[in-house]
């Protein structure tokens, strides 16, 4: 397993970083195709693999957000970005490599799942995109379904990790008044704005942050249209320069990063300590309320 450094880029230049159920289900028997079920509730950790035993996509393995694509919880958030070599070793277990063209999904074509894909590029895959809609959206296109583990052969999944698409806390700190930064935070309104904190120790958000709910990019149906995106979002207005998203963990700003890249703003990078990790700090500013969007 190697490791060194490469350059973001999308699945397929010029693609979309989804697929449809449809399209999933007519590939499933191509050698060159590997499915990843990332189904999880926050609520309740056990809930992911149970939905996994009782049926899921044909060839499909599972990647727990706690076990595999987080490190457990501590100073630098609850949940930090995971052993890189360790899920490594677990996608090569899986028969899950470089070769393949990769497909995640959760239940609904959520966060769960954008943060496999997220990770994935991290770690210098780009032939990796998110079942639009997730396991849902896939059973209500008649997908098989199946109970079977599958016994893909082992091989291997060399890393080239990307260090540009992340941000860490000093460096956060340390840009807070630079301009060409702009934070966004993926959580609730109500959360962003500090009149409720369910999870952490201070509520509020780190100044000069906007709010991008990531909830709001994801409809009935699966993710919203480009053009839906980008009004939603307003990204024509969105500066150049640095765009870091954070929410509460790291979990649910992979969820805006691929918004936004669906929206036609690649590149945005992700603060994965997020509001779990700066709220931890007494000696760290906390703002609350709306801040005014730069222009």
């Amino acid at each position: 397993m190697d490791e060194s450094a490469g350059t973001a880029a999308p699945a397929e230049p010029g693609g979309s970083p989804l697929i449809g159920a449809a399209e999933l289900s007519r590939r499933l028997d191509e050698p060159g195709l590997r499915v990843i079920d990332a189904r999880f509730e926050l609520a309740d950790p056990a809930v992911g693999p149970a939905l996994y035993a009782a049926g899921h996509v044909p060839g499909a393995v599972y990647l727990d957000l706690d076990r595999d694509l987080a490190s457990p919880p501590g100073e630098r958030g609850r949940h930090p970005l995971p052993d890189v070599p360790g899920l490594a070793r677990k996608l090569e277990e899986h028969g899950v490599g470089r070769e393949h063209e990769i497909v995640v999904y959760d239940q609904d074509g959520s966060m769960y799942a954008a943060r496999a894909w997220w990770l994935l590029r991290y770690m210098g895959h780009d032939r990796v995109r998110v079942l639009d809609g997730g396991y849902r959206a896939y059973l209500s296109a008649g997908g098989p379904v199946t109970t079977r583990t599958p016994a893909h052969p082992a091989t291997t999944f060399p890393v080239h990790l990307r260090p540009e698409m992340v941000v860490e806390l000093d460096e956060v700190r340390s840009r807070l008044d630079d301009p060409r930064m702009l934070l966004l935070d993926a959580r609730s309104p109500e959360r962003y704005r500090g009149e409720t904190e369910p999870l952490d120790p201070k509520a509020g958000h780190v100044p000069g942050a906007i709010n991008l709910p990531y909830g709001s990019s994801v409809g009935p149906t699966g993710m919203l249209s480009r053009p839906e995106l980008r009004s939603l979002y307003d990204v024509e207005a969105l500066p150049d320069g640095d765009l870091v998203a954070y929410c509460g963990s790291g979990v649910s700003a992979a969820q805006l990063v691929l918004a936004l890249e669906v929206a036609g703003r690649p590149g945005v990078k992700l603060y994965p300590g997020s509001w779990s990790e700066w709220s931890r700090s007494d000696d760290l500013p906390v703002a609350s309320g709306d801040e005014v969007r730069p222009s």
